[in-house]
């Protein structure tokens, strides 16, 4: 199998079509890889043409950006790989200006990043989570000065609304600043809100999707249904009689197909409309390799209604509202079924 290049949206960079997610790089938090057993991952992803990894300030008390930095120098890769960090979270306790969207912040937060990587530069850098207390024009202001300084070449967003996320769109376009380059968040078989604002306003503006979770944290491999351990509590929305419902149909119409569960969660993200990068985290070079069998797969009409109507949500309103009979009676007259329904990201069957 060899991975896809393709250009992350307007920046003009090439970067595989799954990223590859270094969160499990360290055991810091009581699960994940150790450095060689990260050094495998590492060098398994290079191997099938993989470039584009994704980490942040917080990932394992910074062990991930450490042992990324690392391997990346020990594989001599700098100048093909990709690497996305972020800033907003905490490292420290006791500190107030450790952690949040202000500026003192996210300087001193990109300084420790590339001090833990041992870079110059960063790729991509993301706001990490939106925490409501800095407009979208200073964010967007000191977002430019850290390109302008060289130290970031791209700049993106990544849990954020997706009133916010336009702003700060409309913001860089309208006063020249660098414009985000990618929006991340949460989106799987288990995870559809983003289907609703988020994936919409990306599309609008022409700008790619890093979608995070998209296998569950594991659990669509079917662990927890057999009674197995793992890193997600069982207090989980993961593990939810909602999650293990769709868990267990993932489970059955993989078997169907002969593939493995993880497989098929994948693919599904993958068959989603619009411009859409998987990251996707591995504990070992088995786990990936088995993940990344999604990427071939091309699943069947009928599969994938299933998948559709098990994993369905409500879109809410204003969707359902303005989709309604009523509403475009009253806009179009009797003849409203003329003219074109109000699109869903996604259809729900």
């Amino acid at each position: 199998m060899e991975l896809a290049s393709i250009l992350l949206g307007k920046s003009g960079m090439r970067v595989s079509n799954v990223c590859l997610g270094t969160m499990t790089f360290g055991t810091e938090w009581g699960y994940g890889a150790d450095h060689s057993e990260s050094r495998r991952l590492f060098e398994a992803f290079l191997k099938i043409g993989g470039n584009f990894f994704d980490t942040a300030n917080r990932y394992t008390e910074g062990s991930s950006e450490r042992i990324l930095g690392e391997l990346i120098r020990e594989f001599a890769v700098r100048e093909l790989v990709v690497v996305a960090t972020k800033f907003s979270l905490r490292t420290l306790d006791g500190k107030p200006n450790d952690g949040g969207n202000h500026r003192k912040n996210m300087v001193q937060s990109l300084d420790a990043s590339l001090k833990r990587l041992g870079m110059d530069y960063v790729d991509l850098f993301y706001l990490h989570a939106w925490d409501f207390s800095v407009e979208p024009e200073e964010l967007m202001y000191n977002l430019n000065l850290l390109v302008q300084s060289g130290k970031v070449l791209h700049i993106a967003l990544s849990d954020i609304p997706a009133w916010v996320f336009s702003a700060c769109m409309s913001i860089a376009r309208e006063r020249h600043y660098a414009q985000p380059v990618a929006l991340q968040g949460e989106y799987s078989l288990l995870t559809r809100d983003m289907e609703r604002d988020m994936l919409p306003a990306a599309a609008h503006y022409g700008v790619p999707v890093l979608a995070w979770g998209t296998l569950a944290g594991g659990a669509f491999s079917g662990k927890y249904l057999k009674g197995e351990g793992g890193r997600v509590p069982e207090n989980s929305l993961r593990r939810s009689a909602r999650a293990n419902l769709l868990t267990q149909t993932v489970v059955e119409l993989a078997a169907r197909l002969g593939v493995q569960p993880i497989s098929l969660a994948l693919a599904w993200t993958l068959q989603a409309p619009g411009k859409l990068i998987p990251i996707v985290g591995a504990r070992n070079a088995e786990q990936l390799e088995q993940s990344l069998q999604g990427m071939a797969l091309k699943i069947p009409e009928d599969v994938l209604a299933e998948l559709d109507k098990a994993s369905a949500i409500s879109y809410g309103f204003p969707h359902d509202f303005l989709r309604g009979d009523l509403v475009r009676q009253l806009q179009f007259g009797p003849q409203y079924n003329q003219y074109p329904t109000p699109p869903l990201y996604r259809q729900n069957p």
